[in-house]
C-alpha cells in the first residue's frame, strides 16, 4: 500500500494530467480573450462558486471533519480530461471546456494549496497535520501542472506523434482513474461502509446543485445554450484522482488512505450515475 500511495498515485495522477496536456494545444489558452464574458463566469463559478457550495453541503449534512476536509479537496479540484469528455457527449462548447480546463488547472497551482491548508485547519482544527503550503505548491505543479506543461509542448512541437499517442494516453488514464478510486475505497472500507447513508446523498446533492447552479448562472448572465451547458458542466465535474492525492499528501499517513480520500473516491463513481440524465437532457436540446 504504501508504494500505491507514496509512488503509483503520484505517478498516475501525472500520466492523467500528461494525457490532458497531449490533448491541449496554445491556442487553447488564447482562446479565452474570444470569449472573455464565458470564460469570466467558468472561472468565477469553480474557483469561488464551488467551495462555497461545498461548504454549505459538509455543513447541512454534519459530516464528520475528515469527511468534510475531503470533500472541500474535491471542491478545489479542476474539471480535467473527464469534464471535456462529458461537455462533447452533451453537445456543448467543447472549446470552452477545453479552455476552462487548461487555464483553470494551471491556477490550481496558486488556489489549491492556500485553500487546502485553509480547510484542513479550519475543519480539523487541533489535530490537523501540518500543512506547508510551499511544499503542497511543489507538489502540486510536479504532478499537475508540469505533466500539463510538458503534454501541450509535446503537441505544439510534435503534434502528429501527439495525435497518434493521445488516445492511448486516455485509456491509461481511464484504466488508473479505476485503479485509484478502488483502491482509494478499499483502504477506507469500514469508514465508507459507516458514512454511505450521509456521504453518498450529500455528493449526489452537491453533484446535482452544481450542474443546476453552473446552468442558472449561465443563462441568468445571457449565455449561449451551448455555453451554458459547458458551464454546467465544468462546475459540476470535478478531477476526483487530483482529490484523493491531495489527501494523501497532507494527511501524514504512513500506511493506508486517509479518510480524506474517501469523499473523491465516492465521488469518483456517483458523478457518472448523476452526470449521465444531464447529459440526456442536455443532447435532446
Amino acid at each position: 500500500m504504501d508504494i500505491l500511495i507514496n509512488v503509483v498515485l503520484p505517478l498516475s495522477l501525472a500520466i492523467i494530467m500528461l494525457s490532458l496536456g497531449v490533448g491541449l494545444t496554445v491556442a487553447d489558452f488564447a482562446r479565452v480573450l474570444k470569449a472573455p464574458k464565458a470564460f469570466a463566469i467558468g472561472a468565477i463559478a469553480q474557483v469561488v462558486l464551488l467551495p462555497l457550495a461545498a461548504l454549505a453541503a459538509v455543513t447541512v449534512f454534519s459530516l464528520p471533519a475528515e469527511l468534510a476536509v475531503g470533500v472541500m479537496l474535491l471542491s478545489f479540484c479542476p474539471g480535467g480530461v473527464t469534464s471535456n469528455m462529458v461537455a462533447k457527449l452533451s453537445r456543448g462548447d467543447v472549446a470552452l471546456s477545453v479552455s476552462l480546463t487548461a487555464v483553470i488547472s494551471l491556477l490550481s497551482l496558486l488556489t489549491v494549496p492556500a485553500l487546502t491548508a485553509w480547510a484542513v485547519v479550519h475543519f480539523l482544527g487541533d489535530a490537523a497535520p501540518d500543512v506547508s503550503v510551499a511544499s503542497l505548491t511543489i507538489a502540486v505543479f510536479l504532478i499537475t501542472t508540469l505533466p500539463v506543461a510538458i503534454g501541450v509542448a509535446f503537441r505544439h512541437f510534435a503534434t502528429g506523434v501527439a495525435q497518434h499517442v493521445e488516445p492511448i494516453l486516455s485509456g491509461i488514464a481511464t484504466v488508473l482513474f479505476v485503479v485509484i478510486v478502488l483502491a482509494a475505497l478499499a483502504g477506507n472500507w469500514d469508514v465508507f461502509t459507516a458514512n454511505l447513508p450521509t456521504l453518498g446523498p450529500a455528493l449526489i446533492t452537491l453533484n446535482v446543485a452544481l450542474l443546476l447552479i453552473g446552468l442558472g448562472i449561465a443563462r441568468a448572465l445571457a449565455l449561449s445554450w451551448d455555453q451554458a451547458k459547458t458551464i454546467s458542466i465544468e462546475t459540476g465535474i470535478q478531477n476526483a484522482t487530483l482529490g484523493i492525492t491531495l489527501a494523501a499528501l497532507i494527511s501524514g499517513q504512513s500506511e493506508g488512505f486517509s479518510a480524506m480520500a474517501l469523499p473523491s473516491g465516492v465521488y469518483g463513481i456517483t458523478m457518472y450515475f448523476v452526470a449521465a440524465p444531464f447529459v440526456a437532457w442536455f443532447r435532446r436540446s
